[in-house]
Formats: C-alpha cells, structure tokens, sequence
C-alpha cells in the first residue's frame, strides 16, 4: 500500500486512490481469502496457495485495518488469535474481485478447478453471495 493516513494519496485520480489502498500483489489476495475462502484467521491466510510471506500479511492486515476494509475482533475460543473480517467497505470489493476474476478467464490460463461453472459476465447469485458476505462478516440478518 502506497499511502497511509499521514500519507498524502498521489493524485486525485479515482483509479490512482483505489490502487493506493489495494494495488499491490498481496492485499486483494488477502481480501479474496476473507470472501470466498472463509480464512477468518492469520494462520489460515498465511497457508495461501500463493505462500506469502508473514511479515508481508502482518503489514497488508495492518493496513487494510488502517484503511478500514476488515476489522479484527479478540477469537473467543483462543486467547492469542484474532478474527479478520470484511467491513462493509471490503464487502464493496466484491464486484471488483469479480471483474477481475472475468478479465482473467477471458485472457489469462485459469486453471481448471476454477472454470467449473464459469459463464463470463453470467453471475446471477451477487445479489446472494453480498447478502452472505454481509451475514458472515458483518453479521447482518437478510432484509
């Protein structure tokens, strides 16, 4: 991440300030695994197939806390561990992840695994998985 809060962004350019919070290699990586991998802690994240490094998460997580895209809460269940999640501001990533996701399938070799039900632009369940998003994360109930 290129700016912080006593950083001054580059340029008032809205795609220079969105790449200033996420334009690195890591940190849409770590937000993929809070969406669609329900890795909620630091070990789980750090296990990644991409394998990045620890001090590379700590400071994407301290960050994308800084920034307000996740959150982090003390886990009940285990005194030293915290759980990550999207904030409403991380959840709004999800059609840029999606886009993404398209732009590749149309033009990078995406593994098979991944084109298993695939249909470019097709997607008919965002409205479902935002709600799941927000109930997971955000603890939201349906509306």
């Amino acid at each position: 991440m290129k700016t912080t809060a006593n950083t001054p962004p580059r340029s008032g350019c809205p795609v220079s300030l969105g790449l200033d919070v996420f334009g690195d290699r890591w940190t849409l990586l770590i937000v993929r695994d809070l969406m669609f991998g329900n890795k909620r802690h630091y070990r789980e994240m750090l296990g990644s197939s991409e394998h990045i490094s620890s001090n590379i998460l700590a400071d994407r997580l301290k960050a994308l806390l800084a920034e307000g895209v996740i959150s982090a809460v003390q886990d009940p269940t285990h005194a030293q561990k915290v759980v990550y999640s999207l904030t409403e501001k991380g959840v709004a990533l999800y059609p840029v992840l999606m886009a993404i996701s398209d732009w590749s399938h149309q033009y990078r070799p995406v593994d098979d695994q991944y084109r298993a039900g695939y249909e470019p632009g097709g997607r008919t369940d965002d409205a479902r998985k935002l709600a799941e998003l927000r109930r997971t994360h955000l603890g939201q109930s349906d509306l």
